[in-house]
């Protein structure tokens, strides 16, 4: 098997469109985790992502007769670019059908490229399905995203272009998985000819296929796909990727939306460049990786697979970064309602930098804030609560609680008198036009809302904070209709953030 994907990846004929992009150095992420860390620049490529390799070397082997009927692809947007791309350069018509919670800065691309766009779906999957009806009744060559051969070739030529330029012992390479066509390509001829290199898949902990189809023994469905890294939101891995893989991946590693973060921080601040959240993928599992393992001492490499964001999802990047990278805590504090207390409070946490503040007046004993205090790493977080506990103040860690970091920090300012049967819940809708009014719409005005909390951060979903009053005996009701608007929702009405802040 190995065998034949390596002559595939070998006479890959990828650098019409593509270009063999620098393997940096990062110097601040090796200074910092004590490795040569190295970052293969796949978001340097003329769209922005590692996918115009597969999709060129894929769309130049098509006959006549198929280039002048057209293609069709389904894509979150990196593919789809590289399609449209590619048929730009070889003169073929491109149809792209892709998800409506894509980033407008990647349909924009596809269309400035020639591509024709149509958004269907909140997710790959259901754009993929589309896209089979238009295939039939269009009679287009439909070109996979990951789950072909001529795909998983082009892009296998990341790892060649890497074997090429490093001769140095390598620890690892870590590379991201959606649907496992660039990871499948280069572990193929990576554990070809150099197979004592470990290939560390890494994923969305959100959109982890790979890792579930490993534990099954088989591909498996997952049943849900969290957006937030939208190149990689695939349910199913790839069944061609998934027969290289099985055999030939060491680790699998899942990543979380704040560790994600952190690696864009660290990839922008070694390369002043953006990565998008798939793209950051492999330096947040490096980084993960060294951390559990204590490596040190190593040549590893991530590939940085794309850098297609919109602008505006960057706020919540830079809030959730420090939280991935264990450097700030957010803390409820209770001090007591009298001059001089937030000066005693600043003392004692001393010379670390306090990054937001946040407090009304509520009580004339004790005064309830929220504070998020800049630490060198988790132990020093730990030791700033063990040191506020020293000096008798009650503290609450909740720089891992996603109501408190997503909704309490924006809109603490006081607690609401005479609010009966108050019920808070948290949710997460697909991000498009309207969304927050369809979800209004859907949630209908059978009870009172007496909080809500929304703000639009940029990203594929949507998440909102709501309180509800709904009396006891009616609350079976109301959750039965939010099985039934099938938006996934947490009963937060425990949560601590909301009991401290705002109950």
């Amino acid at each position: 098997m190995l065998e034949s994907t390596v002559k595939k990846i070998l006479n890959a004929a990828v650098y019409g469109a593509a270009k063999a992009t620098p393997l940096d150095e990062a110097a601040s992420l090796s200074k910092k985790l004590d490795n040569r860390v190295m970052i293969k620049r796949e978001d340097l490529q003329s769209v922005f992502s590692f996918k115009l390799r597969g999709a060129f070397n894929k769309m130049q082997q098509l006959t006549d007769e198929q280039k002048k009927k057209g293609v069709i692809c389904a894509s979150a947007g990196n593919h789809a670019q590289g399609i449209a791309e590619s048929g730009r350069i070889l003169d073929v018509k491109t149809t792209i059908v892709m998800p409506k919670t894509t980033p407008a800065i990647k349909v924009k691309s596809v269309r400035d490229r020639g591509g024709k766009v149509i958004l269907h779906g909140d997710a790959y999957d259901e754009a993929f399905e589309y896209s089979q009806i238009l295939m039939k009744q269009e009679d287009l060559t439909f070109i996979h995203p990951f789950d072909d051969i001529d795909v998983i070739a082009g892009q296998g030529t990341v790892a060649r272009e890497i074997l090429q330029e490093v001769f140095d012992p390598i620890e690892a390479i870590f590379i991201p998985v959606g649907g496992g066509g660039l990871c499948a390509g280069m572990a193929a001829y990576i554990k070809y000819l150099r197979p004592e290199i470990k290939i560390i898949a890494v994923e969305y902990e959100e959109s982890a296929c790979l890792k579930a189809a490993l534990d099954a023994g088989k591909r498996v469905i997952l049943e849900k796909v969290g957006i937030f890294a939208d190149g990689v939101a695939v349910a199913q891995i790839g069944k061609e990727p998934f027969s290289i893989l099985k055999d030939h991946v060491d680790a699998v590693i899942t990543i979380n939306a704040a560790e994600i973060c952190a690696a864009i921080k660290d990839i922008f601040d070694d390369t002043r460049s953006v990565a998008e959240p798939a793209g950051a993928l492999g330096v947040a599992g490096l980084k993960k990786y060294v951390y559990e393992h204590n490596i040190r001492d190593r040549n590893l490499i991530a590939i940085c697979s794309g850098a297609n964001m919109n602008f505006d999802r960057l706020r919540y990047v830079a809030e959730q970064a420090n939280i991935g990278e264990q450097t700030e805590v957010l803390l409820a504090v209770t001090i007591d309602e009298k001059a001089g207390s937030f000066k005693k409070f600043c003392s004692v946490v001393g010379t670390r930098t306090i990054t937001e503040f946040n407090y009304r007046y509520d009580d004339p004993a004790n005064a309830q804030i929220f504070v998020g205090v800049q630490v060198s790493g988790q132990e020093d977080g730990l030791a700033v609560i063990s040191e506020l506990v020293e000096n008798d103040y009650q503290v609450e860690d909740l720089t891992q609680n996603p109501m408190a970091t997503n909704h309490i920090r924006h809109m603490v300012g006081g607690r609401a008198g005479g609010v009966t049967d108050e019920k808070i819940y948290r949710f997460e809708f697909p991000e498009r036009p309207k969304a927050l009014f369809n979800f209004l719409k859907q949630l209908g005005f059978n009870w009172n809302i007496s909080l809500f909390h929304y703000r639009n951060n940029g990203a594929a979903s949507g998440r909102v904070l709501v309180g509800i009053q709904i009396p006891q005996n009616e609350l079976k009701e109301f959750e039965t209709l939010l099985s039934e608007i099938g938006y996934q929702y947490w009963n937060e009405s425990n949560n601590p953030a909301y009991k401290l802040f705002l109950a």
